[in-house]
């Protein structure tokens, strides 16, 4: 088989490679519902340590938990644990948007909802409207999202 016929079999598999680990919405409604199942079974306590953990079981690539108080402090993030205990609820996106009032308000008002914002990817280092799942667990709202190519 000529070398450039392997180059394009190679390159093709590993562009099908790409395509099938990318991410859905269906990926950030699982990865919620199972936080959600986590916290009512262990407990919040337990549950906040579980989501937390580093390299755990609540990151999939780009998609991971945050739980979110309604008065805005952080309570549990997959990836970023300088987040816990600090309170975003004045925290804006780049247009202005206070992201984490919204999800408050949204929680407060429905059981599960979706919440838009822009947000730094943690992949690509661009800032990208990053799509959140959310299920309230009250006082808290359960979210992971999915970035927008």
């Amino acid at each position: 088989m000529p070398i450039r016929t392997i180059a394009a079999v190679a390159i093709a598999l590993l562009a099908g490679t790409t395509l099938a680990l990318a991410v859905t919405k269906d990926d950030a409604v699982t990865m919620v519902k199972k936080a959600v199942a986590t916290i009512k079974d262990q407990g919040k306590d337990k549950a906040y340590v579980e989501i937390s953990a580093a390299g755990g079981k609540y990151v999939d690539g780009e998609i991971y938990v945050v739980v979110q108080g309604f008065d805005g402090v952080t309570l549990a993030h997959a990836t970023n644990p300088k987040l816990i205990g600090r309170n975003m609820i004045d925290e804006q996106d780049v247009d202005g948007k206070y992201f984490a009032k919204g999800l408050v308000e949204s929680g407060q008002k429905q059981a599960s909802f979706w919440y838009d914002f822009k947000f730094v990817n943690p992949a690509t280092k661009k800032i990208q409207v990053k799509d959140m799942y959310c299920e309230t667990v009250t006082p808290t709202v359960v979210c992971a999202g999915v970035y927008r190519p």
